[in-house]
């Protein structure tokens, strides 16, 4: 397969091949973890039906990185193979904030049901796959019971679903909007006997896995079911030519030369979002509005949609959500165990968002939710009225590894003693939030 090839050209394509790549093995592993391996601690369902979850994200999930815990999360991963997929989703009150997001298996998000695209009165959709030749049921056009049809490039892909909780008293409320959420393949929806889909051979994945060499496993296995988009063949085409994507790469029965291109192409492509990515978020040249879309707003990007991946895979589009990160300031990673810190919202800032805005913490290391005393693992525009907040409508929020004081523990968020990160969600922006109309708030030290 590399006979023709030098080793700086295999390395050159092992490169490209990781950073087109890795996003479609990390979407992976959440397609095994939730819908293939039924051992998996995090199983949720098969696929083509939906599993709810009437509860927020702790640090006990650990598949997804970077996870909000605003929202409670419904999945449903959608085999598009034989046929479309139905989504009923019921009424719900006008002021109450969801979304679908539908993500192909490259991570694209290919389209949204929810609040802001389809509105809070309830509907039945159709999620229809490539090559789906069967129109609808009623004939020509859309079907007469099915209120929009979306269609996904990819045979599978992901329904991720968030429901807004206003509060602990709400959960009952959310539980029983979650129950109406209904995903169904066309054929069970119509009364009609289901085709049988072919039979996949799943590898077993997880973060570990695609932190190795063995990735290329991964997208080779995914790529050998994905059709090829037109404005990929010559990409395409190239990463062939070491194996990846005929379905057949064996790691273990590579020649030497192939892995040591595959390896050094794997750290070039660190390198290339070390340079790219964190960098422009450093220096403000990029935030997560630049990350996350559909394949169109990407333009093929693929260093983009790996820093989305990196930073928190299946981010919203700009339109759904923005996502302002705290990382650093003045050049220096945020770190607990060195430093107390307050981030002031003015009565502006929070009304960005027509939805809610929220600031979540994370451990620098793993990425997740960070485990603390008082099991708060963000604040939010919910907690406002329970908060301390000034005169002129702006808050105070506290971040530090012990608690800043009885008076002020209302406003706290609890750090871990070490590295953090965190995100602020402001849900249905408007458009200045990435337009350049507004800057976000900036972090501040507490002087010691």
């Amino acid at each position: 397969m590399s006979a023709a090839l030098s080793g700086t050209e295999m390395r050159a394509i092992a490169k490209e091949a990781f950073i087109y790549g890795w996003p479609v093995c990390e979407h992976y592993n959440t397609l095994y973890a939730y819908s293939i391996d039924v051992k998996n601690p995090d199983y949720k369902a098969p696929l083509n039906q939906i599993h709810s979850t009437a509860r927020v994200f702790t640090p006990e999930d650990k598949v997804i990185v970077t996870p909000n815990s605003d929202t409670p999360y419904s999945f449903a991963w959608l085999d598009l193979r034989t046929e479309p997929v139905v989504i009923t989703v019921p009424a719900m009150e006008k002021d109450r904030y969801f979304s679908f997001q539908m993500i192909d298996m490259y991570t694209h998000n290919f389209d949204y049901l929810g609040t802001r695209c389809t509105g809070n009165s309830g509907g039945v959709y159709m999620i229809t796959g490539p090559g789906w030749k069967g129109g609808s049921y009623s004939g020509e056009g859309p079907p007469a019971k099915v209120d929009k049809v979306l269609s996904c490039e990819t045979p599978l892909a992901l329904a991720m679903v968030r429901t807004q909780l206003k509060g602990p008293e709400d959960l009952e409320n959310v539980k029983a909007i979650q129950s109406g959420y209904k995903v169904t393949p066309l054929s069970s929806y119509l009364g009609k006997p289901t085709p049988e889909a072919k039979s996949v051979n799943w590898p077993k994945s997880d973060k570990a896995l695609t932190m190795t060499v063995k990735t290329y496993e991964i997208l080779d296995f995914v790529l050998s079911l994905l059709p090829v988009h037109e404005s990929e063949r010559e990409l395409r085409a190239r990463l062939l030519q070491l194996g990846i994507g005929s379905g057949g790469l064996r790691i273990s029965e590579s020649p030497p030369e192939v892995v040591e291109a595959l390896e050094q192409g794997m750290k070039d492509g660190w390198a290339e979002y070390e340079e790219v990515i964190e960098k422009s978020f450093a220096q403000g040249k990029m935030s997560s509005a630049d990350l996350f879309g559909t394949r169109d707003f990407l333009k093929n990007e693929y260093i983009k949609r790996f820093g989305g991946a990196k930073l928190g895979i299946y981010g919203n589009s700009r339109e759904e959500a923005f996502y302002p990160l705290y990382k650093t300031l003045d050049g220096q990673a945020l770190d607990a165990s060195k430093s107390s810190y307050k981030l002031v919202l003015s009565k502006k800032d929070q009304e960005i968002p027509k939805a809610f805005w929220s600031l979540t913490m994370y451990d620098g290391v793993s990425q997740l939710l960070v485990e603390n005393p008082l099991n708060r693992y963000l604040l939010n525009s919910a907690m406002l009225p329970s908060m301390k907040v000034a005169e002129d409508g702006s808050v105070t929020l506290h971040i530090s590894a012990s608690s800043p004081g009885p008076e002020l523990e209302s406003n706290w968020l609890p750090a871990p003693s070490g590295l953090f990160y965190m995100v602020m969600r402001l849900y249905l922006p408007n458009s200045d939030a990435f337009s350049g109309g507004w800057q976000q708030p900036k972090l501040q030290l507490v002087p010691k």
